[in-house]
């Protein structure tokens, strides 16, 4: 059996099941020859194949992440090849994030990683109490309602 982390260091043991999780499709995508492309990249992908070009402001809000983390995203995809930066034509300031031949080209490989990921979520989540993105989205919302450093704070209280 693995060594797992304290399951009271609860930040630890998110981390540790996501590098478990991103790590192995990391490797399957690895093993399918797509070596520049990471499982962050995904999200991404789906939000300009679902709208077309966006602005990273857009884009962060389409994926769910800081304007940073879209950013830092879209800034990697680009080194490797699969986003471009163009002027928006509507507004010199911003610059519109698309996809590029080359990451179109790769869609049918990526869809069919993504289709196969998806089929093992649904396996693993049948030996789970409950579905785990279920899990996570019901503790992003009790968060949302009242934030852990609150919580932490009423902990502190006499």
């Amino acid at each position: 059996m693995r060594n797992l982390p304290d399951p009271v260091a609860v930040g630890t043991l998110l981390r540790h099941v996501l590098e478990l999780l991103d790590g192995d499709v990391a490797k399957v995508y690895e093993e399918q020859g797509l070596t520049e492309y990471r499982p962050r990249f995904s999200p991404v992908v789906r939000a300009l194949l679902a709208e077309g070009p966006l602005a990273v402001r857009e884009l962060a809000a389409a994926v769910g992440v800081t304007h940073s983390a879209a950013s830092q995203t879209a800034a990697q995809m680009a080194r490797a090849g699969l986003v471009t930066h163009t002027p928006d034509p509507q507004d010199a300031r911003r610059r519109l994030i698309g996809l590029t031949p080359k990451a179109r080209a790769l869609l049918p490989q990526i869809q069919a990683e993504w289709d196969a990921t998806v089929a093992a979520m649904a396996e693993l989540d049948a030996e789970l109490s409950m579905p785990l993105a279920e899990l996570l989205t019901e503790v992003a919302e009790a968060v949302g309602r009242r934030p852990f450093r609150q919580r932490i704070a009423a902990a502190h209280r006499p």
